[in-house]
């Protein structure tokens, strides 16, 4: 978020009208932090002639600028080009940054990662994520699943990026599961706001949210479902087999596919994890109403149950 407003005062303070100058002043003495985001941010700067466009465009003044909202030209920013030419910046400055580092692990693998802040982040298997060392309070989930328990500190939040996505903490247990095609969260203790810019829809313990292409969708869920994984199971409540299949395959690091017919099907209840993946589809495949089928080194869920005695097929 520092990073985000930073690149916002470059923007306007590079504006040969800009008039803001008290209220960036204050941005600057807020926090020590936003002098050094805003400095790294104009260092970079110099690589934003041979970036942006040289077409005029207009852009609005700050909401937190003084005096009556104007759009002011700006005549380095060109059109539609501007969202991805401050990607771009934001990628210059921010993510070759030494103090940015990513954490990943394998499909199978868990990992536990202790804040200094006192924060506890645990990955699942198959996720990415970044971490910062001047900075306890931010987490950005790229992709795979990770549970947060969370240090409360309501005048410093801890913040997770995900995609575009900003979940705040509110002194907060919870569980993300990030994919190309959705994000998930539960909360089990506490509560978490989502976007807490724009939507700021809060999430109480015992409540979830789903972002995926139908929609943002919020629905009630179990505590102890939340991160049930950690404690060697898979708890479901009308859930779809393609979600749950991503699932089984971070948490055993097997390749797991399905049918679609068997993706379209809805499972609740819970499911032992199995590090032996014969055994595991053994149990698991039938209590879902399905077929596991072995296929070369990984496995394929499909419509109909195991017929009886036979375990799963070859």
């Amino acid at each position: 978020m520092i990073n985000e407003e930073a690149l916002g005062w470059v923007v306007r303070t590079r504006d040969p009208d800009f008039a803001g100058w008290d209220a960036f002043t204050a941005w600057l003495e807020a926090d020590p932090a936003h002098a050094s985001a805003y400095d790294a941010l104009m260092l970079a700067d110099s690589a934003l002639d041979s970036i942006l466009p040289p077409e005029p465009v207009a852009m609005p003044v700050a909401a937190n600028d003084p005096g009556v909202r104007t759009r002011r030209p700006l005549r380095w920013i060109g059109g539609g080009a501007i969202a991805a030419a401050l990607v771009a910046t934001v990628s210059i400055a921010v993510l070759n940054r030494s103090d940015i580092y990513s954490v990943t692990t394998r499909p199978g693998e868990t990992r536990v990662i202790a804040l200094d802040d006192g924060t506890t982040v645990e990955l699942n298997g198959g996720t990415t994520m970044r971490f910062d060392r001047k900075d306890a309070r931010f987490a950005a989930l790229d992709t795979g699943e990770a549970a947060f328990t969370v240090r409360h500190d309501g005048t410093n939040p801890f913040r997770v990026t995900v995609g575009d996505t900003v979940f705040e903490d509110a002194g907060t247990v919870f569980n993300i599961v990030h994919t190309d095609a959705a994000t998930r969260i539960g909360v089990s203790e506490g509560k978490v706001i989502y976007n807490p810019q724009a939507e700021a829809i809060a999430l109480p313990a015992g409540r979830a949210l789903a972002e995926d292409a139908q929609g943002l969708r919020v629905m009630d869920v179990a505590p102890a479902a939340v991160a049930s994984w950690r404690q060697g199971r898979l708890v479901y409540a009308n859930a779809a087999v393609g979600d749950i299949s991503q699932d089984i395959g971070r948490s055993l690091g097997v390749t797991l596919t399905a049918t679609p017919g068997a993706r379209a099907m809805r499972f609740t209840g819970t499911i032992r994890l199995d590090r032996d993946p014969a055994l595991f589809f053994a149990q698991a495949a039938p209590l879902m109403g399905l077929t596991a089928v072995r296929q070369g080194d990984g496995w394929l869920l499909q419509e109909g149950p195991t017929k009886e005695g036979n375990g799963p097929q070859s």
